[in-house]
């Protein structure tokens, strides 16, 4: 009991006498040696440690069991690709509000403002790229370095861990976890808390903003669309264009088959374009850009006696040349206003343009140009026209199609004749090219509207959170850069090793994995800070999607996962090499997007959250785990409807999925200090459903040393019967021996836990290592 090996990997030393673990096998350091040299794991994971020990079963065999922990190259490569997008994704956002056009001063103040902004942003991320390009063999940063400006991108201390279990005529198993350092912003600090309390406080005081610089409010929910419009456009636009090109090649080559694809395509994409645009946000900032250029003009009638007494000692802000009751606008009756957001965005340059002429009626000032009146049916007809000429070009295409196949059908010799007289092969082209270029050219204009008035609301949203918009972007921006990390990292290692379960892969595609989130954290002090930042970034990570590819090449460089998108939606592709690639699923290979449900749950179980509940508030903790609970039975539902049961895997302990999520649901809900079953249950769920497993603390060191060496040992007891006399020697020998004593070595070159007696006095039993590992250490 408790014997073990300790290999020396990588010059990764121990000071542990021998006769503490006498050598019980040769094969651990082979073992890392091959996976190192593994195509599927030398180019992300590196860096191995192993340690391997013997334990009794409780039938008095004997199991031996391999840890193995990790690095990972994602550390550093995900963060570094962000950056580049985001500096992308920002200098596209200033040239799109440059090409905005001339707008009233007021208008044009603001957008140079935000632009500076912006500049700001962009020339620190550069600045932070440049660091990170110098570092060289780095695959982690150690907890030391959490508040490192120059590292605030890269996540803390991940590290993958598999667990492997050889037992007497057993096939072999194993269970993979990741452990990664909160995703939190530790350079910036938590002294006005972490991202889900300033968020909220944001919203709640953007109002209030949008009023002092005479913008129109948009919600989160107007802002995301604003984005999403604006993301969709940009990647449909060239589709519809390539399709059509397509199409035209096909009709030149008269291809009926050819043409039925490629317009099945074009069709297809073409009506998510238009009904993407099928939105009020569009038609109303388009109104809204109208009012912000220079002597806007709205539509006026004269007004009454009566309406221009009511107007008396009144000042418009909007250049009217009248400043009656607005008249009708289309779709409107002539004795209503313009809408109250119109009527905010219309005072749009801050100084006063009408005077109050004699007998109290107002005068507008002659120095405002007048401007053509705004036409708010126009936008109604541009983006009609692109269905308009979809349908064109169906019609024509069904009309090519339907005379093909009448000159295939037996005719007189005479007519056949005729027909081929009046039907030269350049026909289908010719006829064909008129109707696609139009749709073209209006898929181009609708482009061009969109693009400029969803920029617009995206300028407002911008003006209204000057500076603290901008810097919670940055900091969303950071943690957002540690999960994704963190996720891509899980994702991988997760995919490698379900490439033989076909059962696994269908899932992949059909719902997508569930990726369940631990974390230890307490609602106290600076951690309730650091947690609130990790709801956030884990929830964001929804915005993510993986796909697939074939590698170029079987060269390692050619393996690494990339990331591509912009704020609102992310994709990373995972390459595998040529032979492994062809033998996924069609659905796969054919670049289906692979979806992932992120969940977190959170128990805090150190002396800090001993206060949080006898003193404090645990409501962040609650509503989190709530939240998530949902979130996961939600999972758990659509997967129960699209995959069969046997695609799932099989476990020694028989409680089912359905009768574990009761019981986390109880427990979600049951009043009891540091309610650990939680975290347990909600892991045991997370296997059952072929799932990715995390587990983070502050640094991801000691409270997740302590997570991990249990969970190892309680899997050994319920699925491999290790004999529960010796569980707890078995769980000393791990903390003592094991990766994760190693893991504290990496980090404060220290073999030594950060707790003392009195933080230990707070722990739940299971969570406290053996006598000699721990003492108060600077971390």
């Amino acid at each position: 009991m408790g014997e073990m090996e300790e290999v020396d990997v990588d010059h990764i030393t121990t000071d542990i006498p021998p006769q503490k673990c006498p050598l019980v096998c040769d094969s651990a350091s082979h073992a890392c040696v091959d996976r190192e040299n593994n195509p599927l794991t030398g180019p992300v994971f590196k860096n191995p440690v192993c340690k391997v020990y013997r334990f009794q079963t409780m039938d008095s065999k004997w199991m031996l069991v391999r840890e193995q922990m990790e690095e990972c190259t994602l550390s550093f490569s995900v963060p570094r690709q962000l950056l580049s997008l985001y500096i992308h994704e920002d200098m596209n956002r200033v040239q799109d509000l440059r090409e905005l056009g001339e707008l009233s001063p007021h208008w044009d103040n603001l957008r140079k403002e935000v632009m500076a902004r912006y500049g700001g942003i962009i020339g620190y991320y550069q600045e932070t790229l440049a660091e990170l390009d110098k570092i060289t063999g780095r695959s982690f940063k150690p907890s030391c370095c959490k508040a490192q400006k120059s590292l605030e991108f890269i996540p803390i201390n991940l590290h993958t861990q598999r667990m492997r279990v050889t037992c007497p005529r057993k096939t072999d198993a194993f269970y993979d976890i990741v452990t990664v350092g909160a995703p939190a912003a530790h350079f910036q600090g938590f002294k006005c808390g972490g991202l889900q309390r300033l968020l909220s406080r944001y919203e709640a005081e953007k109002k209030s903003f949008s009023t002092a610089y005479q913008c129109i409010y948009y919600s989160p929910e107007h802002t995301a669309k604003a984005q999403e419009v604006l993301s969709t456009v940009s990647l449909l636009q060239p589709l519809i264009t390539s399709s059509a090109d397509q199409l035209l090649q096909a009709a030149q080559e008269r291809s009926s088959t050819g043409l039925k694809d490629v317009l099945k395509k074009l069709s297809d994409k073409t009506e998510q374009f238009v009904h993407t645009l099928k939105d009020e946000l569009v038609k109303s900032a388009l109104l809204a850009l109208h009012a912000a250029q220079p002597g806007y003009v709205s539509k006026n009638q004269k007004p009454s006696p009566a309406q221009a007494g009511q107007h008396q000692g009144h000042v418009h802000q909007c250049g009217e040349q009248n400043p009656s009751p607005v008249q009708g606008l289309p779709g409107h009756s002539p004795a209503t206003s313009v809408p109250e957001s119109t009527a905010m965005c219309n005072n749009v340059d801050g100084s006063q343009t009408t005077t109050k002429g004699e007998g109290g009626t107002l005068k507008h000032q002659d120095s405002i140009p007048h401007h053509k009146e705004y036409d708010e049916e126009e936008w109604d007809r541009v983006w009609a026209n692109v269905a308009k000429c979809l349908n064109c070009v169906i019609a024509m295409v069904d009309k090519l199609q339907e005379e093909d196949n009448n000159r295939q059908e037996p005719v007189p010799e005479q007519q056949l004749a005729d027909v081929i007289t009046s039907h030269n092969p350049g026909d289908w082209k010719e006829q064909l090219c008129p109707l696609v270029t139009r749709l073209k050219d209006c898929v181009m204009e609708v482009v061009e509207k969109a693009k400029r008035a969803m920029t617009f609301v995206l300028l407002q949203e911008a003006a209204c959170s000057i500076p603290q918009g901008f810097l919670l972007q940055q900091r969303r921006d950071v943690v957002f850069s540690q999960a994704l990390a963190a996720l891509a990292c899980g994702f991988v290692m997760r995919l490698y090793a379900g490439m033989e379960d076909k059962g696994f892969l269908r899932q992949l595609h059909l719902v997508g994995l569930v990726a369940q989130f631990e974390s230890l954290l307490s609602t106290y002090s600076e951690e309730i800070g650091m947690l609130e930042d990790m709801e956030v970034g884990i929830s964001d990570l929804q915005r993510v999607v993986f796909k697939i590819t074939e590698a170029k090449t079987d060269d390692l460089s050619d393996l690494q996962p990339l990331v591509c998108g912009r704020r609102d939606h992310f994709t990373v592709e995972v390459p595998l090499p040529r032979l492994v690639f062809q033998t996924l699923p069609e659905e796969i290979k054919e670049g289906k997007p692979l979806h992932v449900f992120p969940v977190l749950f959170n128990v805090g179980i150190n002396e800090q959250q001993t206060i949080a509940e006898r003193f404090g508030d645990i409501s962040l903790q609650e509503r989190i785990n709530q939240k998530n609970f949902e979130m996961l039975e939600a999972y758990y539902k659509s997967l129960s409807e699209k995959v069969p049961l046997e695609c799932l895997p099989c476990f020694q302990t028989q409680t089912d999925v359905k009768e574990l999520l009761e019981t986390l649901g109880q427990n979600v809900v049951t009043k009891k200090r540091k309610n650990v079953e939680i975290l347990w249950i909600a892991g045991s769920i997370c296997r059952r459903l072929n799932g990715i497993r995390f587990t983070s603390c502050k640094s991801a060191k000691d409270r997740t040393s302590m997570s991990v060496t249990l969970e190892q040992c309680a899997l050994l007891r319920d699925e491999h019967q290790l004999s529960k006399d010796c569980f707890i020697r078995a769980l000393d020998c791990m903390r003592r021996e094991g990766c994760r004593i190693e893991n504290v070595q990496k980090n404060i070159k220290c073999r030594k836990y950060a707790f003392n007696m009195l933080q230990l006095m707070a722990f739940p039993k299971c969570y406290r290592p053996p006598e000699g590992t721990y003492g108060k250490v600077d971390s």
